[in-house]
């Protein structure tokens, strides 16, 4: 239970996808990947911190720098040492586009330095040690040595380290797309009659497919119409149904009109699934809509008109 629950918390903010394409692991069970989850925490080779927790992972350190980094998603942390996720471990951080930001906690592990020059010559021939004596007992040069020590939690750019685009990564590319603008189809055409029901539908396309690239990704995403409102024009309100409609005679969507000149036009819901360098699919975390072109007509009444059949 205890490792059912680690992976659900690394699911919650890390999708899995192919890692061998991406040269980036991200999973429970990685073998020294440019970027890894080993345990549920990303790895990194520098962590420039800022305020209230905030900072940059790189894996670009500055020559012998004294520590290596991992950086864990809240919930792995607690259920590390609590047994068990809450609901305050799951918060989101803003981000800028092409930015991916994460809440996490930080923990730095030393690293064994070359020792002091003994002997004058410009090579290190005293052993090695560690930024603040911690014993590296003869570990060699750039050996993690003693516990990590954990920061304080907050919002960092791992941007650097490349991890595949996260689900809420995609969504705002996702918004962004040029959706189609499905167009109001309605019958009879032109004119409507009252007492006879105007039959609306759409024969636009309700899925379409793009490609981006998100940080060097190839993210294919699926969209999909998902919910239709018809703006009738009129006071009654709004059809929302799930289907497009058909035309005569096999409609499914009818609406009744007093005499009057109407504007009706469709908002369409979209949702849509995505897949990273050819990963298995996964679902967008959200919708976006789209407003159609609208289209007015007319609705008469019609009169009966006695005629004369032998004029």
């Amino acid at each position: 239970m205890r490792r059912l629950a680690i992976t659900l918390c690394v699911l919650a903010a890390w999708i899995v996808v192919n890692a061998s394409v991406a040269q980036a692991c991200v999973g429970l069970d990685c073998d020294d990947p440019v970027v890894t989850t080993g345990q549920g925490a990303l790895t990194a080779a520098y962590l420039e911190q800022g305020p209230g927790g905030s900072g940059v992972a790189s894996n670009s350190p500055p020559p012998n720098h004294p520590y290596t980094y991992r950086l864990s998603h809240p919930c792995v942390v607690d259920d590390r040492e609590n047994g068990g996720c809450r609901a305050s471990d799951f918060r989101e951080c803003p981000a800028p586009p092409d930015r991916v930001v994460e809440d996490l906690v930080p923990e730095q592990r030393r690293l064994a330095l070359p020792g002091p020059d003994v002997d004058g010559d410009g090579n290190p021939d005293g052993g090695t040690v560690t930024t603040d004596g911690f014993p590296t007992d003869g570990a060699p040069v750039g050996t993690p040595v003693g516990p990590w020590i954990v920061g304080a939690r907050g919002c960092i750019d791992i941007t650097a380290l490349n991890p595949p685009p996260s689900p809420a990564e995609v969504f705002r590319y996702f918004q962004t797309l040029p959706l189609p603008e499905l167009v109001t189809q309605h019958q009879p055409p032109g004119d409507g009659l009252t007492g006879l029901p105007v039959i609306f539908y759409t024969d636009s396309p309700t899925t379409q497919t793009f490609t981006v690239d998100i940080r060097g990704f190839q993210v294919v995403i699926q969209a999909t119409a998902e919910q239709f409102t018809w703006h009738t024009g009129d006071p009654t309100g709004q059809i929302v149904t799930t289907d497009p409609g058909q035309p005569y005679p096999d409609q499914t969507i009818e609406h009744d009109y007093r005499t009057g000149t109407y504007t009706a036009h469709l908002t369409v819901t979209w949702g849509a699934t995505f897949t990273v360098n050819g990963s298995t699919a996964a679902d967008v975390p959200g919708t976006t809509t789209t407003d159609g072109p609208p289209v007015t007509f007319d609705v008469r009444q019609a009169r009966t008109v006695l005629t004369n059949p032998y004029d």
